[in-house]
């Protein structure tokens, strides 16, 4: 199964990583329980790098990898190999903890129905991760946007141009402190 074989994959980028157990992987039978339990997992802050297994009808996905920045292309290298696209990227910007996130969604084509959310985080004063546009060519425009919204700068990006904003655009409107 693609989910146990994606897993174990992901896995081996934390060779000597303890076991990352999910915040709050309870099954939530209604929505208002759902959203509770997320806004518990988001008090109890930035979790450690590796890979949790999470309930689909929680959170939308089944696979949640979280890597440093220099590990990034390594792990979408992986996701690619095994027949993964990529949905979209963006960020967050985690004020309080004054880094961003920045989250890639892949799927499948096929009808074994595995979701994989891939994150990063940097700091805010150097936001700069690799760009994937040499794995996934589709991450151009994502890339693109992202930087657009939150300011994150992909290291070899082949036109970082701003995608919706003007061209003269010197400010990016998701940054939690960005005032219009």
């Amino acid at each position: 199964m693609i989910l146990e074989k994606t897993k174990t994959a992901l896995e081996a980028l934390f060779p000597e990583a303890e076991p990352v157990e999910p915040k709050a992987d309870i099954v939530a039978d209604t929505p208002e329980k759902a959203v509770e339990e997320a806004a518990r997992e988001k008090e109890m802050g930035p979790r450690k790098n590796g890979v949790i297994t999470r309930d689909y009808r929680v959170h939308g996905y089944h696979l949640d990898a979280q890597v440093d920045p220099d590990q990034l292309v390594e792990a979408v290298g992986i996701i690619d190999s095994l027949d993964f696209f990529i949905e979209s990227i963006t960020g967050v910007d985690w004020i309080k903890e004054n880094q961003l996130e920045i989250i890639y969604d892949f799927s499948r084509y096929d009808f074994d129905l595995c979701r994989v959310v891939i994150r990063t985080r940097i700091p805010r004063e150097n936001p700069v991760v690799p760009t994937i546009t040499s794995i996934y060519a589709g991450a151009n425009w994502h890339e693109r946007e992202t930087h657009d919204f939150f300011g994150i700068k992909f290291d070899g990006h082949p036109h970082l141009i701003p995608l919706l904003l003007p061209e003269d655009a010197d400010f990016h409107p998701l940054l939690k402190d960005f005032k219009a």
